[in-house]
């Protein structure tokens, strides 16, 4: 098996590139695709899903993880949804709303409201990258729910991260991306968008065996 992995920048890629591995098994090899943005994501996919199906093997997918950056979540999820059926692919929604969850080619995910909140959601990581960052971290209100922390996810974390001593200049995203997730443990994260990237992660893979 073989997945694809479309993001719309750098930090994703990287903090993937660590992640996968650990929530998938070895035979599972994967590839992951960047862009300049999310803009450009949205841009570009819709002749990216028209390519693959062209070509696309039985035993691919494509996953699509986005931000949902202050969004209408349903809405961007439904814009996800309408992109893979113009191009001909069925998504997760789709194949479950069919009762056959075993024949979707597209998986579409958000990270709400940002990437950052999965780093959020794995304190032990934070703390494991920044030695200086409290453990007792976990325990403020701010991180109890990563997917709700008002004002902003990374500006959450760039202020924890600066009060401690690191990314002064601010946050450098995919450095803090590199480093966080080199530590973060999926079954452990307190996020709820990013348990539900690794479930369906993990759906792809058992509805193959």
């Amino acid at each position: 098996m073989h997945i694809e992995f479309l993001v719309e920048e750098l930090s994703a890629e990287v903090a993937l590139r660590n992640l996968v591995p650990k929530m998938m098994p070895e035979e599972v090899t994967f590839e992951i695709h960047s862009y300049q943005g999310k803009s450009a994501l949205l841009r570009k996919l819709p002749q990216r899903l028209q390519g693959y199906k062209q070509w696309l093997p039985p035993d691919w997918r494509i996953v699509i993880l986005i931000d949902q950056d202050r969004e209408d979540c349903r809405v961007l999820k439904s814009k996800l949804e309408k992109i893979a059926a113009d191009a001909g692919l069925i998504t997760k929604s789709v194949a479950q709303n069919n009762k056959n969850n075993s024949s979707f080619q597209v998986l579409n995910r958000l990270a709400i409201e940002e990437l950052e909140s999965w780093f959020c959601g794995d304190v032990d990581a934070i703390v494991a990258a920044y030695p200086k960052v409290s453990p007792h971290l976990a325990q403020q209100a701010t991180y109890r729910n990563p997917d709700e922390i008002a004002g902003g996810t990374w500006e959450a974390l760039e202020r924890t991260l600066q009060r401690h001593g690191y990314h002064l200049g601010g946050l450098e995203k995919v450095n803090a991306a590199r480093e966080i997730s080199a530590y973060m443990e999926p079954q452990h994260n307190r996020s709820r968008s990013f348990q539900v990237f690794r479930d369906g992660l993990l759906d792809i893979v058992n509805c193959q065996s």
